[in-house]
């Protein structure tokens, strides 16, 4: 059974940045494709930043491209999302998302994703 564990997020006012972190173990396949999702207030969940373990290919949502960065550190199995220029519309809570052994598209769905229990982030205008 993979085991997330998340870090960071927090209140922050508009312009403001936040870091979150989550690192994996005991997941089952050399190759695997990780990142966040974020869940609103009454929406449903959306994924905003992915990266895979081989090659470095990331994905970005329209919504954050330019103002998020996603990074990993394969030594510590860890995945980082710099979080810039945040603005009230980014509210919600962050999930730790992780594919073993999926392609980003395939974890992009979100279906067969193991999740962390979330982090909260608020952006104040």
């Amino acid at each position: 059974q993979v085991q997330l564990v998340e870090s960071g997020g927090g209140s922050v006012q508009a312009g403001g940045s936040l870091r979150l972190s989550c690192a994996a173990s005991a997941y089952k396949y050399p190759t695997y494709s990780m990142g966040w999702f974020r869940q609103a207030p009454g929406e449903g969940r959306e994924w905003v930043a992915g990266i895979n373990s081989v090659g470095g290919t990331t994905y970005y949502s329209d919504s954050v491209k330019g103002r998020f960065t996603i990074s990993r550190d394969n030594a510590r199995n860890t995945v980082y999302l710099q979080m810039n220029s945040l603005k009230p519309e980014d509210t919600a809570m962050y999930y730790c998302a992780f594919g073993d052994g999926l392609s980003l598209p395939t974890w992009a769905k979100g279906t067969n994703n193991y999740w962390g229990r979330g982090t909260q982030v608020t952006v104040s205008s």
